[in-house]
């Protein structure tokens, strides 16, 4: 049986029950006032200042890049495409007769260095004549303009023409230390080689960007 609880005993300790129900109601009361009173706290609330100081992504902008070509002399207006290397290594050329190509493997036209364009010359399938037909006709003095995709026009000067053979080295055609803005213009030159289906040789316009003063 479970032992008898004395009412004597409770009776003796019913002081210490009273002052432990009063400790524990005020106890109530001073969590109770501190529940409602206190101020009211967000744990992340981002500020104005915050938002402002995050980092915006960069916006992507396109790369600056050849888009046009007018000689005026030889009455050319074309658009530029862009082309590489060939499999047998062989600098491109346009897909069809009347565009030009800027050689992508070289500076931009107006950066240091020598900026290739490279373009048809003769007759093609259709009978019509070629971008650079008359490219041989430009003397020193006379005006090339290169537009970029950005709307800037640089113009260049023709310093000299020179001609190559299949086997000459053109390496001053690509390479240049003087750190200056060259444009070098390429095209076929001679007679129609029926067996090779080419030309023999190739012309070279060789023009320098001119600076304003």
């Amino acid at each position: 049986m479970p032992a008898k609880i004395s009412a004597k005993k409770i009776l003796s300790k019913w002081p210490l029950l009273i002052a432990g129900f009063e400790l524990a109601a005020l106890a109530v009361i001073v969590i109770f006032f501190l529940a409602f009173n206190l101020p009211e706290q967000n744990f992340y609330t981002p500020s104005a200042s915050a938002a402002d100081n995050q980092i915006a992504p960069k916006k992507q902008t396109s790369p600056v890049l050849p888009v046009n070509l007018k000689i005026a002399k030889i009455k050319v207006n074309a658009t530029l495409e862009q082309v590489g290397l060939t499999p047998d290594g062989a600098v491109g050329v346009p897909k069809g007769p009347y565009n030009a190509a800027w050689f992508n493997q070289s500076p931009l036209p107006g950066d240091a260095g020598n900026a290739v364009i490279t373009g048809h010359y003769g007759v093609w399938k259709n009978g019509k004549p070629t971008v650079f037909n008359n490219l041989y006709k430009l003397r020193p003095g006379d005006k090339i303009l290169v537009k970029n995709n950005k709307g800037v026009t640089l113009t260049f000067i023709v310093r000299k023409l020179q001609t190559y053979g299949d086997n000459d080295d053109a390496s001053d055609v690509f390479i240049s230390s003087d750190g200056k803005a060259h444009l070098n213009i390429i095209t076929c030159q001679g007679a129609w080689n029926r067996t090779t289906k080419s030309y023999p040789k190739r012309l070279v316009v060789f023009a320098d960007l001119l600076t304003k003063k």
